[in-house]
């Protein structure tokens, strides 16, 4: 029997050396990254890339610009993204809640403390879990785990979660066995990430050459998850 704290630590040691670093996320500012989070709901980031772009031609990557654009026409220039409808909706909702609450400014959202800000990010219609944790974590640099479908996959086809198990539950399993610290939490999310997308996909994973084999070989269990 091993504790859950060495096999995560050992997970990320794998990935890390078969992957190196990922250096995600990738973004110029903190609004930047807060963009990316919505827009990234339910698409590949790739499309995400796009829509981002399409903002900055049109010097409209900051909040008060955002703020002052009509919602229609925000629509359009996310198209890329997928669903723009409602991302456009979503991210109004977001650059609303800024520019309303803290003049625009993520530096004065992100000296809120940590567990009163989260709850106010998920007040916001359109933004859940993954999402605010992805804007804490990665735009406010606060340490926050990510889950998100890749993690749910990957961790229970080893049998180290349940399929059944909620987001609170997952996020849980990581921050009760890992020091909290911002960068072990981002490089840790972005090696699960590569690997579902690479490795362990949803159809045809390739298992041979999977960097966490060693979960099968040495027949891991963690009490109380099985």
């Amino acid at each position: 029997m091993k504790q859950a704290r060495d096999i995560l630590l050992k997970i990320y040691q794998n990935l890390y050396h078969h992957f190196g670093p990922l250096h995600w996320w990738p973004g110029d500012t903190p609004w930047e990254i807060m963009v990316g989070a919505v827009l990234t709901q339910n698409t590949n980031w790739n499309n995400v890339v796009k829509a981002i772009h399409n903002l900055k031609r049109e010097n409209l990557l900051n909040p008060f610009a955002l703020y002052q654009l009509e919602e229609s026409k925000l629509a359009l220039l996310i198209k890329s993204s997928g669903y723009y409808k409602v991302k456009a909706r979503r991210l109004k909702n977001l650059v609303n809640f800024l520019v309303e609450k803290y003049q625009g400014k993520e530096s004065l959202m992100f000296k809120e403390k940590d567990e009163d800000l989260r709850e106010k990010l998920l007040s916001i219609k359109g933004i859940g879990p993954e999402t605010a944790d992805s804007i804490l974590l990665y735009a406010g640099n606060k340490p926050f785990f990510v889950v998100d479908s890749y993690t749910r996959r990957i961790f229970s086809r080893h049998k180290l979660i349940s399929q059944a198990a909620t987001y609170k539950q997952i996020q849980d399993f990581f921050t009760q066995n890992l020091d909290h610290e911002v960068k072990l939490f981002n490089e840790f999310h972005a090696q699960i990430v590569m690997l579902g997308k690479t490795i362990c996909k949803n159809n045809n994973p390739s298992c041979q050459v999977c960097p966490l084999k060693f979960l099968e070989e040495e027949k891991y269990l963690i009490k109380g998850n099985n």
